[in-house]
């Protein structure tokens, strides 16, 4: 599975999730995606804060304050473990391994939408010769 792109660790702890979800939407490979329909809700239990996200006709969606009824899976964690897995200090399988990360219904549907997900080197050439 790909890790996040590494940012300032004041960056990451200063982004809202809606951001973040946002920044995975940016991410997503539109022909990795095609075809697949995945719905995730994503409980925040230190900070009482819930998303709906969804991957489908190549986008990933998100919508705060709203939960799948017919989630194929729902990923429990802190934004801590968020913020610690986002500067890549843990892995999300040590998180699942710790009791950080709680995954409830199809395990490997998180897994499958990571791996839509591409990665960026942070320095690009933006003129080419």
């Amino acid at each position: 599975m790909p890790t996040p792109n590494t940012a300032s660790p004041d960056t990451v702890r200063a982004m809202d999730l809606g951001l973040f979800f946002d920044f995975l939407a940016v991410r997503l490979n539109s022909d990795k995606a095609e075809g697949k329909h995945i719905k995730l809700n994503f409980d925040f239990t230190d900070i009482e804060q819930q998303y709906a996200v969804e991957m489908v006709h190549g986008v990933l969606n998100h919508t705060e304050g709203r939960q799948f009824d017919e989630a194929d899976a729902t990923v429990s964690l802190s934004r801590e473990t968020l913020d610690a897995f986002m500067l890549q200090q843990i892995t999300l399988e040590e998180a699942m391994e710790n009791g950080d990360v709680k995954i409830s219904g199809e395990q490997g549907a998180l897994s499958e939408m990571m791996s839509c997900l591409d990665d960026f080197e942070f320095w690009f050439n933006i003129v080419t010769p």
